[in-house]
């Protein structure tokens, strides 16, 4: 990747309709088609954006997922080939056998580059979804190693921590934040998290999450990207509503893990110390 190259990167904040595939196929296409003509390179949509995210059971999950080769992703494929985008956007994967998994699917204009499936999943998704175990992909594009993780994922820094350690410049994250109490004055925690992994790794993130009322639950509409030292470059959009976030990042600058003349982030690492995290 050329170390002067910059590279938009855009947070579609979206709002899908729960159970309305068409409808949520036109709204990712014309959210994709606004960043393309901003001049976005890389989009991010939110979690489930494909299906909606409150199933009222698993049998709704199940006749509104598809598989990779369903219409949803067919369309982001097409999209990405004509406007020549790296699109990520989540979606309700159909597995063989019936089972079900929260996924994210990366695409770009050679097709579909990976998918990735949630390992951490969130309170009633343990009802529907089959856990993903597979550790998160990192993928050499054309703007550099694009990583990706779901929501609830970011919590947990070891598992942020793998793409990092895989050379991710971005990490890409669809997410659904559900809205929850804080003092005024404050940032939602969920951005918070979003920086600090961004700065502990120094790596990229772009975390796309939604927005609306879903079956009672609100959602934070915390859209946010943030640099690799931690600092947002565009959101928190918590003004609510749909919004189009965008951010011009040399993602060169996350290969860079010093922190001093006598620190590196990695080299610095001793992981001969850190057993305990394996939970054995």
């Amino acid at each position: 990747m050329n170390s002067v190259k910059n590279t938009v990167v855009a947070c579609c904040q979206l709002a899908p309709k729960i159970g309305d595939l068409a409808h949520n196929r036109t709204l990712t296409e014309r959210a994709i088609r606004q960043a393309a003509f901003q001049g976005a390179q890389v989009v991010v949509l939110p979690e489930l954006v494909q299906s909606g995210y409150l199933f009222a059971d698993r049998d709704e999950a199940l006749s509104l997922a598809e598989t990779t080769d369903g219409p949803t992703l067919q369309l982001w494929q097409a999209l990405a080939r004509e406007l020549n985008l790296v699109i990520v956007g989540g979606f309700c994967e159909r597995l063989p056998g019936d089972e079900l998994a929260n996924s994210a699917a990366m695409i770009d204009a050679n097709g579909l580059r990976a998918v990735y499936r949630k390992a951490h999943l969130w309170d009633a998704e343990k009802d529907i979804f089959t856990a993903g175990d597979a550790p998160p992909p990192v993928v050499e594009t054309v703007h550099g190693r694009l990583g990706m993780l779901i929501c609830y994922d970011l919590e947990f820094p070891e598992w942020v921590r793998l793409p990092a350690l895989a050379g991710a410049d971005l990490l890409c994250a669809p997410v659904n934040w559900p809205d929850g109490p804080r003092p005024q004055t404050e940032r939602p925690a969920e951005v918070l998290r979003v920086q600090a992994n961004a700065s502990v790794n120094r790596m990229f993130i772009a975390a796309c999450d939604r927005y609306g009322h879903e079956r009672g639950v609100g959602w934070v509409q915390g859209s946010v990207i943030v640099d690799a030292d931690g600092y947002p470059l565009a959101g928190p959009a918590e003004q609510g509503g749909e919004q189009l976030l965008l951010a011009t990042l040399n993602l060169a600058e996350a290969r860079n893990k010093r922190i001093s003349a006598r620190n590196d982030l990695h080299k610095d690492r001793r992981p001969s110390l850190y057993g305990l995290l394996s939970g054995l």
